[in-house]
């Protein structure tokens, strides 16, 4: 399969100037003196991207994963390197970019689409779609400027998915949308996937990498760490989120590694973005006959000092991810520990209605009535039920038979 984007040895460095008029002394300095310092956000980046496949790029804020974006659609320019990318481009790289605040979201629909080299009449056939997408009633015909975020999202998805682009890219835009567009537009990129467009997808939310990217990239500091299978990648990015002890001049942060009262050994990590884990999953066993009972240990960790209205979920699914069953403490009103520190919750389910079959579990923390995503462990444990024949079907069901006649 051809590649679609090669990217070879690319830089971009920044001058950062104390103050306004120090680039004007350094512009018209006889002796070329230098008042600026120099701020490389990306150092030299190597990568191709095939035609069909579904990039994510992951990395801390400032890692520079916006300006990897940006160059590819032809925003910025590297300071050296070269990028060759094959075909349209849509992307949504900020709320508002594309969009003239002053026209209404039908005239910014067609604006973009005269952008992306579409006419008037091949904008006519498709505004009808984009408008049904973004689904934001009569706000269509009011100018942009009055938008929400919302608003500004679901409008600039519902152009950049229905142009019919070789090349989706979609940094956070995700997450402004609800819960609600935000499984639509899943939708909609999966869709797009299967019909062969190349899509580059940025994410905080790292299960959402490994579940909807058949490849990704992880960029530390500027720099390409690794790149290869999305779950490999996710679970390396994950393991050194968690334990990114950061020292200087081999002296340990005390604000990074403090004892608690649960165990001596809990280490908070560097990175104050991370604010729990799951650390741990373990099941009782991993063969199973129908009613058996299962028995999962969870151990996770809080890292703040309190995590409001913090629930567990734990999801039963099967290898092709169709979803079973999945509980959490917060729809079953059972409060866990939210303060910092390490801690153990036992799940089980007395009697598996399931009959035979392979079996996954995932287990998530999150708050806000389950809405935030704190962290997601896909796949966590399998099992198996195996049975000697009694009944078919996925699950059993309590029942009686009664002959009338």
């Amino acid at each position: 399969m051809t590649n679609i984007i090669e990217i070879s040895n690319i830089t971009k460095s920044y001058k950062l100037y104390d103050k306004p008029t120090d680039r004007l002394k350094e512009a018209i300095h006889p002796l070329k003196k230098s008042y600026h310092k120099e701020f490389v956000a990306l150092d030299g980046i190597t990568l191709s991207v095939k035609k069909g496949d579904a990039l994510g790029i992951l990395g801390r804020n400032g890692s520079g994963k916006s300006t990897l974006l940006k160059m590819i659609t032809g925003v910025l320019t590297p300071t050296s390197g070269n990028i060759n990318v094959e075909g349209k481009i849509s992307a949504i790289l900020e709320l508002g970019a594309g969009f003239n605040p002053e026209y209404t979201g039908r005239e910014n629909i067609y604006l973009n689409g005269l952008m992306m080299g579409y006419n008037r009449e091949k904008m006519d056939e498709k505004v009808g779609s984009i408008i049904e997408f973004a689904d934001i009633g009569d706000f269509i015909d009011q100018p942009v400027k009055v938008y929400s975020s919302g608003m500004f999202a679901r409008l600039a998805f519902a152009v950049s998915i229905n142009v019919e682009p070789d090349i989706l890219i979609v940094d956070e835009a995700l997450a402004v949308g609800d819960t609600r567009f935000q499984t639509k537009c899943i939708d909609k990129m999966k869709d797009l996937k299967l019909r062969g467009t190349t899509i580059l997808f940025v994410s905080h939310a790292s299960e959402q990498v490994k579940r909807f990217c058949n490849k990704a990239v992880w960029i530390k500091d500027g720099k390409l760490e690794v790149m290869g299978d999305s779950s490999e990648v996710v679970d390396l990015y994950e393991d050194f989120m968690r334990n990114d002890i950061e020292s200087s001049e081999n002296k340990v942060d005390a604000r990074i590694i403090q004892e608690s009262q649960y165990d001596p050994d809990f280490i908070l990590p560097a990175n104050p973005d991370v604010l729990a884990l799951v650390t741990k999953v373990e099941i009782n066993k991993n063969s199973f006959k129908t009613f058996d009972e299962l028995k999962v240990e969870i151990e996770y960790e809080v890292y703040e000092e309190i995590i409001d209205d913090l629930l567990l979920g734990a999801a039963i699914y099967t290898p092709k991810r169709e979803y079973i069953f999945g509980p959490n403490t917060f729809l079953e009103k059972v409060p866990i520990p939210n303060k910092r520190g390490r801690h153990k919750v036992n799940y089980c389910i007395p009697q598996l209605p399931l009959l035979g079959g392979s079996f996954c579990l995932d287990v998530g923390l999150f708050n806000n009535e389950g809405i935030v995503n704190i962290h997601y462990k896909e796949n966590a444990v399998s099992f198996n039920i195996t049975n000697k024949y009694f009944s078919e079907g996925v699950v059993y069901i309590n029942h009686k038979w009664e002959v009338l006649k």
